[in-house]
C-alpha cells in the first residue's frame, strides 16, 4: 500500500525547504565582505570598459 502522509506536514516541509533555498541564495548575495564586493565591482567595471572599447561607431555614414 501507499504510504500515508499528513498534507499539513508535507506543506510545512515544502515551505521550510523553499525558505532554506532562499536563505542560501541570500548568503551568497549578501554574505560577502566589503573587499570582496569591491573586487567584484572592479572586475565588472573592467569587463564593461573592455566591451565598450570594442564597440563599433556606426554614426558616420560614408
Amino acid at each position: 500500500m501507499a504510504e500515508i502522509i499528513n498534507l499539513r506536514q508535507a506543506r510545512k516541509q515544502k515551505a521550510r525547504a523553499e525558505k532554506e533555498a532562499r536563505a542560501n541564495e541570500n548568503r551568497v548575495a549578501f554574505g560577502r565582505t566589503k573587499a570582496e564586493k569591491n573586487l567584484s565591482q572592479a572586475e565588472q567595471d573592467l569587463a564593461k570598459s573592455r566591451l565598450d572599447s570594442h564597440k563599433r561607431d556606426d554614426d558616420e555614414k560614408p
